[in-house]
């Protein structure tokens, strides 16, 4: 049975060979998800990773805690992606493009939109709370600079603005979908939320 880590996700195995096996089950989990959803097929994820169905079950004892690891892995990337963004642009630049990479996560990830959405929600499930403090620090950080710096409204919060980003998602993709439809509804919302307009 797999080691458990905080809140009860599966603890990174320690030996190199484990590790490899871990890492390459959550990045084909990851893609079948995205590709069908949460009821992918979790042999052909084993298959996909090179691996045995007793490895993967190893690892994940369940359906639930592989998705489990795989959402708060894609969570944990896009909070290091905004430390990223933030270190390397300036600070509205960085809350711009940070929120259009979540956005474009959004779309292409089946089951990112409802879990996202109980996120903005503050739903209490373990996984929820866990993604959404991981998700919402990294909002927190890259809105305080920009607002320090005078390019966003003082009286917008962290969380109305992932809030209001989940919406124009949602509303874009009533109205098709498509990447550039999502990124003209972002704008028109980011526009209406500096500190010029």
């Amino acid at each position: 049975m797999a080691q458990v880590g905080a809140a009860g996700r599966p603890a990174k195995p320690k030996r190199a060979d484990a590790r490899r096996n871990y890492e390459r089950l959550l990045k084909e989990a990851a893609a079948a998800f995205a590709e069908k959803g949460p009821q992918a097929s979790l042999d052909d994820i084993a298959k996909r990773a090179g691996v045995g169905s007793g490895t993967l079950y190893r690892h994940f004892p369940t359906r639930e805690a592989l998705m489990e690891a795989v959402y708060v892995d894609l969570f944990e990337a896009l909070a290091e992606r905004a430390r990223t963004l933030g270190a390397e642009l300036p600070p509205g630049d960085a809350l711009f493009a940070w929120l259009g990479e979540l956005g474009e996560q959004i779309v292409q990830v089946k089951a990112l939109k409802s879990l996202l959405g109980a996120v903005v929600a503050e739903s209490g499930a373990p996984l929820v709370i866990q993604c959404g403090e991981c998700l919402k620090s990294a909002a927190a950080e890259l809105l305080a600079a920009a607002q320090e710096a005078g390019e966003m409204r003082t009286d917008l919060t962290h969380l109305e603005l992932l809030r209001l980003n989940h919406a124009v998602v949602e509303a874009a993709q009533l109205a098709g979908g498509d990447p550039e439809g999502v990124a003209r509804y972002r704008r028109l919302m980011l526009e209406g939320l500096r500190t010029s307009a």
